[in-house]
């Protein structure tokens, strides 16, 4: 429902005040959490209609967890199995791997203001959180009983664009993308039009996330996820078929050229100057690293 839309807007509107008025990183992190508690309760919103969730439920959801599954929650579903040792172990490695690149990242950026300094940054950044800290939380919850799934699930494994996007590469998204963007398009305007309005939506947002924050590289994020749309609309087309695409050797590289090609549009050097040095040179300073 349209009122649903109401905290998200409000968060959303009210960290661009913040614009100016603090460093660019510490902006992009606040536009971010902006981003991500207003999804939070729109799911929570969505899955909690018709139905009156346990309040400790719903705290843990909207509080303990960094995906948006709300209906996983909220309707009690079980895992079949409890995480295994080699899970956690995997897990912890990850997230060791991406606390020493961010560590190395901080310590190189006190002399060297360099693009290939700040990309390591991220790399670091994204290794430790997404695939690291957040698959162990997932583990955690699943150790609890609660039947939610990693983030990030092997991505490098995937064969084709569709399955890269739907169910490996940051899934805390794909069910409101789905529930918002695609299924309403889809009414409307057919599938394809739809795919492709689920990838316009979240270039934007990574515009918002990314080059705001930076104030540089405006439209580079929307264009590399306009380029992941149209490239599975062609994977999935007759002559993307008839060449071998979305299985086997062949899909896994194209899948790896088009998304991993072109991601500095999306983590564009404005982004890695502005916005990712500055960060590491004040984690480095205020934790002595």
């Amino acid at each position: 429902m349209r009122g649903d839309w109401g905290p998200f807007l409000l968060l959303v509107g009210v960290s661009l005040l913040a614009r100016g008025r603090m460093p660019a990183w510490l902006f992009m992190w606040t536009i971010a959490l902006a981003v991500f508690w207003g999804a939070k309760w729109l799911t929570w919103r969505r899955a909690s209609r018709g139905r009156m969730p346990a309040a400790a439920v719903s705290v843990e959801y909207l509080f303990g967890w960094v995906g948006m599954d709300a209906d996983v929650f909220l309707s009690g579903a079980r895992p079949r199995r409890t995480p295994a040792p080699r899970e956690w172990a995997a897990a912890t490695l990850k997230t060791l791997a991406g606390a020493v690149l961010l560590v190395a990242a901080g310590r190189l950026s006190r002399d060297h203001a360099s693009l290939a300094v700040g990309w390591l940054g991220m790399l670091g950044l994204i290794l430790l959180l997404h695939f690291g800290l957040f698959h162990l939380l997932a583990l955690e919850w699943r150790r609890r009983r609660v039947d939610v799934q990693p983030l990030m699930n092997g991505p490098l494994g995937a064969a084709s664009l569709v399955d890269f996007w739907g169910r490996r590469w940051n899934a805390a998204f794909n069910e409101l993308a789905r529930d918002i963007v695609f299924l309403p398009l889809a009414r409307r305007c057919g599938a394809k039009v739809a795919a492709l309005g689920v990838f316009l939506a979240s270039g934007l947002v990574h515009d918002l996330v990314i080059s705001v924050p930076a104030g540089g590289g405006y439209g580079l994020p929307t264009a590399y996820f306009l380029l992941q749309g149209i490239a599975t609309l062609f994977e999935r087309s007759a002559v993307g078929r008839s060449v071998g695409l979305g299985r086997g050797w062949r899909g896994h590289v194209f899948t790896l050229v088009v998304t991993a090609g072109p991601v500095f549009w999306l983590f564009h050097p404005p982004f890695a100057r502005n916005v990712i040095l500055p960060m590491l040179r004040f984690l480095s300073s205020a934790l002595g690293f």
